[in-house]
């Protein structure tokens, strides 16, 4: 016999498999000599009492072999003599995704990556944490992976109806991911594991026939009659093929550029903007679980908090548990600040991004640059950031209460940023709807997350705000067919994910480059 259920159990009881099986057992009331095995389908938190508790959804086996089932494998086949070429601009989540799924579909792909691989990027990012030094085409938003890799690794998703979440997550595990993925209800790699999976995809990729390609900046497009046949980089290079999937991110500002100047439709688009925030994990742990200790069996907590002002949304972004600020610029003179996590989440500090709605009518001076206008606008706010740090990325900070009081910090508490902060008056590095938003939110989320027993709220002077958030999602969309996912004025051009404002994050991004991939299989290879 076998049967699914949830059961709910404290967090140790849920660290012990025979404690499970005794759950099991009563549940379906049969003595516990007759479990043979369980299977976790999904694992979640529930923190809403001063009890934490751990819902687990089980499969039980009774009276049975148990056999753990195993995940979906996805089949490849070697496409080196495909008629079929397509080259796919940008090795983030959607590339990289899009390029398995045309080698699933037997076409060949050609990934051309602007950066280096995974691990030739660790000593740029290095340099940046030390040194203050940004190379344009090698950091926390480009080279291999994309802004997933070295930050953070989340891939927790609402966005069910862009295509299949578990199949995503099967092709993580398939390339190295730990199964827990599967069935945990807020799944995460952490950034020390996510290299190793990239270096897997690539590698499948490669050993199945396709290429890949670094350093390899794309600078043009080859369009004859509205079809796009191929395009440049600036190596010198030029590649072809069937059609052309532009899957750069949400910070290639040069592509966007680059379709204003080819008088291509692109569009200016509504982001988010503030900064990130910083709280002691411990004091985190405190508030969401209710204890002065978390239990050991707990996971760091987490939080996620929205709030109305003026009409405004401000929401918490990214938020990392035991995790770290990084420096995310990706030119010299801006601050753009980003969070990550390793996989056991277990540094001391707490952040998220707290950002703030930006709307096409705050655009004020910058609508001069039309469709671009919106990225201009986030370009100066990361420059005036840079200004007020200092250089060398050092960040402008200030203490959460003495932000909102007007206050500058005459001191600023240990931070997890490596380059360094400055105690700043953020006021005058973010934009005044911004910090009129930031400043009424962060007292409604202190009576959110009020203090107990003496100690202190979410709203504390201990918590300190890093400037600048600002690379949430693109702020230029780049339009296309809703049916055949082709740019309206160039066919076999397909825009694609995060860069061209369809998609955020790692999961869903994949999704999308997937779902590019068939739609680009079903015209070269109609049934």
């Amino acid at each position: 016999m076998q049967q699914t259920f949830t059961i709910k159990l404290l967090p140790a009881e849920a660290a012990n498999s025979g404690i499970i099986q005794q759950y099991a057992a009563s549940h379906l009331g049969l003595p516990v000599s007759s479990i043979t095995g369980y299977q976790i389908k999904k694992r979640s938190i529930d923190a809403r009492s001063k009890q934490p508790w751990i819902l687990l959804t089980i499969t039980v086996f009774a009276n049975e072999p148990f056999h753990a089932a195993s995940p979906a494998s996805i089949e490849l086949h070697n496409v080196s003599a495909s008629r079929h070429k397509v080259i796919i601009v940008g090795a983030g989540p959607a590339g990289l995704f899009a390029a398995v799924k045309l080698i699933e579909l037997g076409i060949q792909p050609i990934i051309l990556e602007r950066g280096k691989d995974v691990r030739a990027r660790r000593r740029d990012l290095a340099q940046m944490n030390k040194e203050g030094i940004v190379n344009p085409e090698s950091n926390y938003c480009f080279g291999e992976g994309g802004a997933g890799t070295y930050s953070d690794g989340k891939l927790y998703t609402r966005s069910n109806k862009r295509g299949d979440v578990n199949r995503i997550l099967q092709l993580l595990v398939q390339f190295g991911a730990d199964e827990k993925i599967l069935y945990e209800a807020h799944p995460h790699v952490g950034t020390n594991k996510l290299p190793q999976i990239i270096t897997a995809i690539r590698e499948a990729i490669l050993h199945y026939g396709g290429q890949f390609l670094f350093e390899q900046k794309v600078t043009d497009f080859h369009i004859s009659n509205g079809i796009i046949k191929g395009v440049s980089t600036a190596a010198g290079s030029r590649f072809d093929g069937d059609a052309v999937i532009l899957a750069t991110g949400h910070s290639a500002r040069d592509i966007f550029q680059l379709l204003h100047n080819l008088n291509l439709k692109i569009e200016a688009k509504p982001f988010a903007l503030g900064v990130r925030i910083e709280h002691p994990q411990q004091l985190i742990d405190q508030l969401q679980y209710h204890c002065p200790v978390r239990d050991e069996f707990l996971p760091p907590a987490s939080y996620s908090l929205v709030q109305q002002v003026d009409n405004r949304g401000v929401f918490s972004f990214c938020m990392c548990p035991g995790g770290i600020i990084a420096p995310a610029a990706t030119n010299p003179g801006e601050l753009v600040v980003n969070g990550w996590s390793p996989s056991k989440r277990n540094n001391p500090y707490a952040n998220s991004g707290m950002v703030v709605s930006v709307e096409l009518s705050d655009m004020g001076a910058f609508k001069q640059f039309g469709p671009l206008a919106a990225m201009h606008f986030q370009q100066s706010v990361e420059q005036k950031a840079f200004e007020a740090g200092g250089g060398n990325l050092v960040a402008p900070a200030q203490r959460m209460v003495d932000f909102v009081e007007g206050k500058v910090s005459s001191s600023l508490p240990d931070c997890s940023y490596l380059p360094g902060i400055n105690s700043t008056s953020l006021k005058e590095v973010l934009p005044g709807f911004v910090h009129h938003a930031l400043r009424n939110a962060f007292k409604e989320f202190g009576k959110k997350m009020p203090g107990r027993h003496g100690n202190k709220g979410y709203f504390t002077n201990e918590a300190v705000l890093v400037a600048t958030e600002s690379r949430t999602s693109s702020p230029v969309r780049i339009p296309r067919d809703p049916e055949t996912l082709q740019h309206p004025q160039i066919s076999n051009l397909y825009p694609c994910a995060e860069g061209a404002g369809y998609a955020g994050g790692i999961v869903s991004a994949a999704m999308d480059g997937e779902r590019v991939a068939a739609a680009i299989s079903a015209i070269l290879q109609p049934a």
